[in-house]
């Protein structure tokens, strides 16, 4: 106690009085460049379709994608990760519609390229699973298990496609052993070395994608516990590191976020290559209904994720609020 009789001397609570204290002394922050946008363009439609378990999210069609682009570089926001969703009738075994030059991805690729150029970094899912008829991320053997390495054959040529319609980056995301490898070298052989890989390094197989189902139309027969990340591990992620890097990496992914933050300050902390976590489907999908509810308020708990997120160690978060929380952010700086 001090002379004055003070107690206590140190208090931190002189740090929190007003706003502006609280922005000056702020240990972390978000930005619109921190954001990626992930977005479905569906083929055949004339019309957006709504994805019922994602309030404000819609499998677009290939002038509103455009258009959410375009918003998108508006408000600040980095980047579009851009998934596909071919018709129903263009699924096979092989998922042959992912390695069409004019499959609905390449095709949307050149779509946003146009629209945008180089003012918005457009990325591309690089997997199966929208284009099998079985759903999975990969080509099935003749037990029905995922093969490993016929699908990495199948992923090179998912690359070069993509890469060719004019992606800047890819992002293979099935979880085969020696994927970002194979890619890395598809790319490069065909005069892409410019392309970058986003690898989805920590991958888990998690219920929160349940919504991601609906806006892919999948057609998943099981589950992908074989080669999704068992919850239940957390060193086996950072050997799923090493190996991305090994192989070329240039960016790296934990995903979802919100569960595996502590996976997320762990792969943080071992790398110094950008490291982004992908706020999932169910994660989006539980904050919007609590708050249609009233439980939670919406804004302050869509900001409190995401700096949860930022502050666990992520350089970029893809988000299906990017554009929104992004005009928020440019209209409070």
């Amino acid at each position: 106690m001090s002379a004055y009789g003070s107690f206590p001397g140190s208090r931190p609570r002189r740090l929190r009085t007003t706003p502006a204290m609280r922005r000056m002394v702020a240990e972390n922050r978000l930005h619109p460049s921190d954001l990626i946008l992930p977005a479905f363009v569906r083929e055949g439609i004339s019309e957006p379709i709504a994805i019922s378990a994602m309030p404000g999210v819609v499998q677009h069609t290939r002038d509103t994608l455009r258009k959410a682009a375009v918003e998108a570089v508006e408000a600040g926001v980095a980047g579009i990760m851009l998934f596909g969703v071919p018709a129903d009738e263009n699924k096979d075994a092989r998922g042959t519609a992912g390695t069409e030059p004019d499959g609905i991805l390449q095709v949307a690729i050149r779509d946003v390229k146009a629209e945008v150029g180089d003012d918005l970094v457009i990325m591309s899912d690089l997997c199966l699973d929208e284009y099998t008829d079985h759903g999975h991320c990969g080509v099935l053997d003749e037990h029905g298990r995922v093969d490993n390495d016929a699908t990495l054959e199948r992923y090179a040529e998912m690359a070069q496609v993509q890469a060719d319609a004019g992606v800047h980056v890819v992002g293979p995301s099935g979880m085969m052993d020696g994927q970002v490898g194979v890619v890395r070298d598809a790319l490069d052989e065909t005069g892409h070395e410019d392309v970058s890989i986003l690898a989805y390094t920590a991958k888990y197989t998690s219920a929160f994608y349940g919504p991601f189902r609906e806006a892919v139309g999948s057609s998943l027969q099981g589950d992908r516990k074989t080669y999704q990340q068992d919850p239940a591990n957390g060193r086996e992620s950072l050997r799923e590191l090493a190996l991305d890097l090994e192989e070329g990496a240039d960016m790296v992914m934990v995903k979802p976020a919100g569960p595996y933050l502590d996976i997320l300050y762990r792969v943080a902390q071992a790398v110094d290559v950008p490291v982004a976590a992908y706020q999932i489907s169910g994660e989006f999908a539980m904050i919007e209904a609590a708050a249609e509810k009233g439980w939670i308020e919406r804004e302050r708990a869509i900001l409190e994720t995401l700096l949860g997120i930022k502050r666990a160690g992520a350089d970029t978060i893809l988000t299906y609020w990017a554009t929104e929380v992004a005009g928020w952010l440019r209209e409070t700086r």
